[in-house]
């Protein structure tokens, strides 16, 4: 199936304007969907790419984008908070949407981005379904990954940390948005079909995350586990896996309504 790429220019409410891309199947497409990629990762990160493709020769239209101070996406991550990423995978879908003349079908979030899309969806109607693949149950999880600089962030404002060999700057905004916020009230006005995706062996967001989120959803809710997969999803055999799991259990909600 022969796929095509277009660059997707998307303004926040708060004039930032950030970079997608559009993954296009050949032909008319069977549903759409946008990827909220993981932390201080970007829509070029390897992982979210190789999904994108993979669920593109599913025949679903994709969006990839970068979150503020990531990638091409203007602004910086230094200003970044749990309402700033909020607002833009809030503007990347009406942005898709806008661009294509339909709505959104489905939201994947991977990793801080599945929480992100818990977040966001139960305030989206038009959104079918929501995935998360190896996301935390709280957004705070992500602390973890710079708690050796919490203090300092605290004390001066912000602190350059590496996240899995890229250096990006943390701030306080940031730090203490994440630490607030729980997905209580998300789940429970979820009111969609949910598919929860996680691997046994996920050394960075353990796989009780996933048990959490499943326990505090309501049905419909179905859980995967990737059994061989890492966090990252760095094998391609395994991001290939994750869309054919993704396109067979959305099959239904991707029907024309009836």
């Amino acid at each position: 199936m022969g796929i095509t790429n277009k660059t997707l220019e998307i303004v926040t409410p708060r004039g930032v304007r950030l970079s997608g891309v559009i993954v296009q199947p050949e032909g008319t497409p069977v549903g759409q969907a946008c990827i909220a990629h993981c932390f201080a990762c970007s829509k070029d990160f390897p992982a979210t790419v190789r999904l994108a493709r993979a669920l593109a020769q599913e025949g679903i239209v994709v969006l990839r984008f970068d979150f503020m101070g990531l990638g091409d996406a203007e602004g910086r991550f230094a200003d970044s908070s749990f309402q700033t990423y909020c607002e833009d995978l809030g503007a990347a879908l009406d942005g898709f949407d806008a661009h294509t003349g339909h709505s959104t079908d489905l939201l994947i979030g991977h990793s801080f981005g599945g929480a992100m899309a818990l977040a966001l969806a139960g305030l989206r109607p038009e959104l079918r379904g929501v995935v998360t693949i190896a996301a935390p149950s709280e957004p705070g999880h992500v602390t973890r990954l710079f708690e050796a600089q919490a203090h300092g962030i605290r004390e001066t404002g912000s602190a350059e940390v590496d996240i899995g060999g890229r250096t990006i700057t943390i701030g306080r905004d940031f730090l203490e948005s994440v630490e607030s916020q729980d997905l209580d009230a998300a789940l429970e006005r979820l009111g969609r079909p949910l598919l929860i995706l996680h691997a046994p062996k996920d050394t960075v967001v353990g796989i009780d995350h996933a048990r959490r989120i499943f326990a505090r959803a309501g049905h419909p809710k179905s859980f995967v586990a990737l059994h061989q997969a890492d966090h990252l999803l760095t094998r391609p055999e395994h991001t290939a896996y994750v869309a054919r799991l993704i396109h067979a259990w959305a099959y239904d909600l991707l029907r024309p309504h009836q």
